[in-house]
């Protein structure tokens, strides 16, 4: 016999399983509001090679917002692919949208632009983030989750 669960039975029987076990670590606090984040913001007056923003300190099971803007001087493709394999993705508000997905592979942006992104970190680590193919010119960054 095959079960399917849905996300939220899913979460609800691994929190159970993790509870029951001993090895909850989390501080967060998933009833309250997401903690937003510094806007990360990318090109700038000064350089269209620039993030706004080099490092994000978070925590595991807390719920946050960040705001992702691209000036749009370049076309930018924000990319952090072990980063978004790490975290429960809540949804991703963009253009008028709310976007319900399970993960994320790229934010892209041709041109002047924002997308929200909330989620909420599930794995200790140190995790990069890039602008795609933009790495040579400094466009990386890291997402320290404790």
């Amino acid at each position: 016999m095959i079960r399917v669960f849905t996300s939220s039975a899913a979460a609800t029987i691994v929190t159970l399983a993790m509870t029951l076990s001993g090895t909850v670590m989390a501080k967060g606090d998933l009833t309250r509001k997401p903690q937003a984040l510094p806007d990360l913001v990318m090109g700038s007056e000064e350089s269209d090679y620039s993030f706004s923003q080099k490092i994000y300190e978070l925590e595991t099971g807390q719920a946050y917002k960040l705001e992702i803007i691209s000036s749009g001087q370049k076309e930018y493709a924000l990319q952090a692919p072990d980063f978004f394999t790490s975290i429960y993705l809540r949804k991703v508000e963009a253009g008028g949208l709310e976007i319900k997905a399970v993960g994320l592979t790229e934010l892209e942006f041709e041109d002047e632009g924002s997308a929200e992104i909330y989620f909420v970190p599930v794995k200790p680590g140190t995790y990069e983030f890039y602008a795609n193919g933009l790495q040579n010119k400094g466009m990386v960054g890291k997402f320290v989750v404790k």
